[in-house]
């Protein structure tokens, strides 16, 4: 991760030429960069404008809870750069139950506001995209463990699809945001939960399950825990797949997986 296309203050609108561009390392596919401690420019590399139209209006749905507000939209050397409100605070690698709550909180609100909505992006989370991905890989095992599942997924809105603890961040212990909603589209709401649950709710690769309780009733989760199990597997596998066939580290993943099957 990090920096992908080296740009100076002086590519932006004249009102920024006065603000300290730092870039980040926040990046995967695009490049990112802090305005002091004000503002943030996305500067999208491989995207299409369409999917920064279905970023942009998202977020202008979700505009009344907190999410960054979409400020700007300019282009660089013939490429979308957009600005964006910078979130305060840092992200919680070891969150407390009471990060946990919120961030449960937090999506329930969000999914109260995406409900039945779609965009034009592809469901990057759905079977079909896992499978092929699996296939794609040539990794045995993984394909062992996709047929191991049980699970049918519904198309109930839009949802975030990576909302990790690097996602969010707090300020004196409080939900300050949650952002990076490039991969938003339309999905499963138990498996959005299930991304939550992967990220915030374990000690190292084993599930702590006073925060997987946390995180449930926060959200206000009707079902039972086995219910749930099959969309945790789900999402250890699909985070797993991408990784592997990305050439990172999956193998945490794939531990965290094992152990649910146990």
């Amino acid at each position: 991760m990090g920096i992908k296309r080296i740009i100076d203050i002086t590519q932006l609108p004249s009102k920024y030429h006065n603000f300290i561009l730092t870039p980040t390392t926040d990046g995967v596919c695009d490049s990112v960069y802090l305005l002091d401690d004000k503002y943030v420019v996305k500067y999208f590399e491989n995207s299409k404008n369409s999917l920064i139209d279905n970023e942009i209006t998202l977020l202008n749905i979700l505009s009344s809870i907190r999410v960054p507000k979409v400020l700007d939209r300019f282009i660089i050397n013939n490429k979308e750069a957009v600005v964006y409100t910078q979130i305060n605070g840092k992200s919680k690698y070891n969150p407390s139950l009471k990060n946990i709550k919120e961030i449960g909180e937090f999506l329930k609100l969000m999914h109260s506001k995406t409900k039945n909505l779609s965009n034009n992006n592809i469901k990057i989370f759905s079977k079909n995209i896992v499978l092929d991905m699996i296939i794609r890989s040539k990794h045995e095992p993984l394909l062992k463990y996709f047929n191991e599942i049980e699970i049918e997924l519904k198309d109930d809105g839009i949802i975030h699809g990576d909302l990790f603890v690097d996602n969010a961040k707090f300020l004196n212990n409080k939900l300050t945001g949650v952002y990076d909603f490039s991969d938003a589209c339309v999905g499963d709401f138990k498996f959005d939960l299930a991304v939550v649950a992967i990220s915030w709710c374990y000690d190292e690769v084993n599930l702590n399950y006073q925060k997987l309780k946390t995180l449930l009733l926060s959200y206000k989760f009707q079902e039972s825990y086995t219910e749930f199990k099959p969309y945790l597997q789900y999402a250890l596998l699909y985070y797993a797949t991408r990784r592997y066939i990305n050439n990172r580290d999956y193998q945490e993943l794939i531990d965290k997986f094992k152990l649910l099957k146990l």
